[in-house]
């Protein structure tokens, strides 16, 4: 065997072990998460104080990253840039809030299925504000996935909380508007996905602080911190265990929160769409899997069925997307008017802002 063909397969062998990587990175950071969180939401009465929590840790290690020079990207601190990205900040707040509170109100294994509309919602989103219209097999799938969302809802067989999945499709429906903002911003901050990153969580940390005091969170959070009036014996020991619960929980979610703004990074570059759909589906599997070991959660005829819909349906929507991009008829990457050339929409737009906007 001649040496050129020696090295292309080595580097074909380096490139899915890199892919493989940077999937099985993603899925960890991912699970750890949803877990950590629905951990420390099951005993904390502050949601939106502990989402606070997460945010400073991850903007804290973004800092010190840069200044160890570990970063691909230098960080910089630019007020027009910050107010160039308003618009994705206060989705970022909105939205991590309203999934924070579906995890809060809903078992870990149904917390795919309360937000399991944000496909529909995406494609809808993108028809809407970048006239991407979707195709007879696109809607197809959109359909099937909503059909599982509603097998989930109404054939889960448990009590569910209505107030959960009111948050989970309020939380689908700004991802889906996030996915579309996320392209726009990555332009205001010269195509840095990591410095995209920095300044979401730096800014959306700075954004919540005054939404948890408006929210009322205030005296849950000093009663958290320093503890309310006279507490002895085991209610003492309570309110000690409580607080660290809650300091473990911001710490491990902090940092995972900051890996996983890194593995999304690298999701982008080296894996395609399909790949990130079908670790998604793995990951949902997983949760649910997860939610039943840790928290007892009961998976139901009608709740595997849900999952397992919404699953193929986002699966089939992701390979039809990846035929039609083949299509050149279907999908040209630009148009030329009068001289002029114009980009148009690419599937894979919609692609990585999803990926960015799904971290939590």
């Amino acid at each position: 065997m001649s040496p050129p063909q020696k090295d292309a397969k080595s580097a074909s062998k380096e490139s899915r072990l890199l892919v493989l990587g940077v999937v099985s990175f993603y899925l960890v950071s991912a699970l750890a998460m949803v877990m950590a969180n629905k951990w420390v939401l099951n005993t904390t009465t502050t949601p939106l104080f502990f989402l606070w929590t997460q945010l400073f840790i991850a903007a804290v290690l973004f800092i010190v990253t840069d200044s160890l020079r570990l970063l691909p990207d230098r960080l910089s601190f630019n007020l027009a840039t910050a107010k160039g990205l308003i618009p994705m900040v206060s989705l970022n707040v909105v939205g991590l809030s309203f999934s924070n509170y579906t995890l809060k109100y809903v078992d870990a294994s149904f917390y795919q299925v309360a937000r399991g509309l944000v496909l529909p919602f995406t494609v809808l989103t993108s028809f809407l504000f970048l006239k991407a219209r979707p195709s007879l097999r696109i809607f197809l799938c959109c359909g099937l996935v909503t059909v599982g969302f509603f097998v989930g809802v109404f054939l889960d067989g448990t009590p569910i909380s209505l107030t959960g999945v009111g948050f989970g499709v309020a939380s689908s429906m700004i991802t889906a508007v996030h996915s579309v903002v996320i392209k726009k911003s990555l332009g205001v901050v010269g195509g840095s996905a990591l410095a995209l990153s920095w300044y979401t969580n730096a800014l959306s940390a700075v954004v919540l602080l005054p939404v948890l005091l408006l929210a009322g969170e205030g005296p849950d959070v000093v009663a958290l911190l320093f503890g309310g009036g006279q507490i002895v014996g085991t209610a003492k020991e309570a309110v000690a265990n409580h607080l660290s619960t809650f300091m473990w929980g911001s710490l491990i979610t902090g940092v995972l929160g900051f890996l996983m703004s890194i593995a999304s990074l690298l999701s982008i570059k080296v894996t395609s769409p399909i790949t990130h759909m079908v670790s998604s589906a793995v990951r949902g599997v997983a949760a649910s899997l997860l939610g039943m070991w840790l928290f007892h959660d009961i998976i139901t005829t009608g709740r595997a069925s849900s999952i397992a819909i919404i699953l193929f349906g986002s699966i089939l929507y992701t390979w039809v997307k990846h035929q039609e991009s083949q299509t050149p008829s279907k999908s040209k990457d630009s148009a030329t008017v009068n001289g002029q050339k114009y980009e148009r929409v690419k599937p894979d737009d919609i692609e990585m802002g999803e990926k960015e906007s799904t971290k939590h």
